[in-house]
């Protein structure tokens, strides 16, 4: 009975098309990687993208509860294809774009490798990440950062945050941002000390790791107008 449930699952995920350069009725185009036959349509429905399908190079699988905003093509689902953990094979990268606004930013990211189809790799979260390696402290006049040994402290002054308006301590992921560059999984998180104001962001880039991608380091930016002090 369990293996039959299994096939049930993979068929339902898994459908081969006759044609699979045609289109898929009902279904709008939300991203596309003409180079390597990579396909990513979604229903729409007001502003949002839901019930998506993946059709890789002629495989299309289905991913029901994935969801992009759908009302600004800035924020459009991100393709990646290439070799992000150093094995000289291809890995599909999919970033989604789940809402945004002034100072906000929140993207999902979803990584596959291929073997007789595609296999979902685990990607640690970047806030789990930020709370277990990162400590803070805050007052009305500097910032404190420790990230292992090595401690950042910034001054806030020139923010000219009210005191009342100002967070006990900072607060992480109002900006979940994912990239992929110079073959590395990069996750940018921000730094909030108050409703409008950042002290800066954290760049984890990622390392492919007991079979995970995993921090490989984390390093603090400050905004641009505020500076380092000692």
């Amino acid at each position: 009975m369990k293996r039959y449930i299994t096939f049930i699952m993979a068929f339902l995920l898994v459908i081969v098309p006759n044609n699979p350069r045609a289109e898929i009725e009902g279904y709008d185009i939300v991203a596309k990687s003409r180079k390597e036959n990579i396909t990513l349509y979604a229903k729409k429905m007001n502003d949002l993208y839901y019930d998506f399908k993946l059709d890789f190079k002629g495989e299309v699988y289905s991913r029901p509860f994935w969801i992009n905003v759908a009302n600004n093509i800035t924020y459009s689902p991100q393709i990646y294809y290439e070799d992000i953990n150093k094995d000289k094979k291809k890995e599909l990268i999919i970033i989604l774009n789940q809402g945004y606004g002034t100072g906000l930013l929140q993207q999902e990211i979803y990584v596959y490798g291929y073997t007789n189809g595609l296999i979902d790799v685990l990607v640690d979260n970047p806030l789990a990440i930020i709370y277990k390696n990162v400590k803070t402290k805050l007052s009305t006049e500097k910032a404190e950062i420790k990230i292992g040994d090595k401690v950042y402290k910034v001054d806030i002054t020139p923010l000219k945050i009210k005191p009342t308006n100002l967070f006990e301590d900072i607060a992480f992921g109002g900006v979940t941002k994912y990239e992929v560059k110079d073959h590395q999984l990069i996750a940018t998180i921000s730094g909030q000390i108050s409703p409008a104001g950042f002290v800066g962001q954290f760049v984890i880039v990622y390392e492919y790791r007991d079979k995970m991608y995993q921090a490989k380091s984390i390093e603090f930016q400050t905004s641009p107008d505020l500076r380092f002090i000692n």
